[in-house]
């Protein structure tokens, strides 16, 4: 049954939009998504709770009820907002809310937001209508645009050929993006993906993912890690528009040495990519 503490959503209709069997509003905070203050949540949880907006909720179309919500967060204030967070898992474990906060300094400015969101709907529909133990949603191998054979569902696909192009043209020493991702405490995945410019120089993208109760059939590190390479495709669209802060080698590899730290028993080819 669904559950009583959740409250419809009354769409804007020049802003909603559909996707399969899912209607999706921008722009929602949690007291527009529930009701009351749910039994167990303390007034301070919850006062602290309603201040967290969703940049995308997606709703049942019959009921409009809230399925899950998409939340997309600068880096530099997610940093601060620890306690929040927590007790935004708190009231959406009360009434089974699901939440997912992509943290990431250009994807929530981009048109790529609707795009990822549309994902998890697709993503999380074929989850829940496999019930065998076979290809996931990630690892459908289908016709990619270029042509050749590939993995359909890769967010980043166009940002893997943006990257050919910035090589073709020579703004790319490496014509690949390289990336990795780790999984931490709290359901919490970080994503990299890393690309090299002329002059040793390097392009560094990272993402964080923290998920309270969301799940698509697609591993979060995965999902961050293409986020990852997505955000690196919108920073090569403006290469000539603004420079990015870039990394020398030694600062890119510094940078992995302090995610080693955090992640000891993280184990990937980072410096032969170098």
């Amino acid at each position: 049954m669904p559950n009583s503490s959740l409250r419809p959503v009354v769409l804007t209709d020049d802003q909603s939009f559909e996707r399969g069997r899912r209607v999706v509003q921008p722009d929602r905070r949690i007291s527009q998504l529930v009701q009351r203050r749910p039994e167990g949540v303390s007034p301070h949880q919850w006062n602290t709770a309603l201040r967290a907006r969703a940049d995308f909720v997606v709703l049942d179309a019959g009921s409009r009820l809230p399925d899950f919500a998409v939340e997309f967060a600068d880096p530099a204030e997610a940093s601060t907002s620890e306690r929040p967070d927590r007790m935004v898992a708190v009231v959406c474990a009360a009434v089974g809310l699901e939440w997912l906060r992509i943290a990431s300094p250009i994807l929530g400015a981009t048109a790529q937001a609707r795009r990822i969101v549309e994902y998890l709907i697709d993503a999380r529909a074929f989850h829940d209508a496999t019930t065998f133990d076979g290809t996931g949603f990630r690892d459908i191998i289908g016709r990619l645009p270029d042509g050749r054979d590939g993995f359909v569902n890769d967010l980043s696909i166009l940002a893997r050929a943006a990257a050919v192009d910035a090589y073709i043209s020579r703004d790319l020493v490496d014509p690949i993006i390289r990336g990795l991702h780790v999984s931490g405490p709290g359901a919490i995945a970080e994503g990299w993906a890393w690309v090299e410019l002329p002059e040793g120089r390097h392009l560094l993208e990272r993402v964080r993912v923290s998920s309270y109760g969301f799940e698509c059939g697609v591993d979060a590190g995965r999902i961050a890690e293409d986020l990852a390479a997505l955000a690196i495709g919108e920073r090569l669209k403006r290469l000539e528009i603004a420079a990015p802060v870039w990394l020398s080698r030694d600062d890119l590899v510094r940078a992995y040495d302090r995610l080693q730290v955090r992640h000891p028993g993280l184990n990937t080819p980072f410096f032969a990519s170098l």
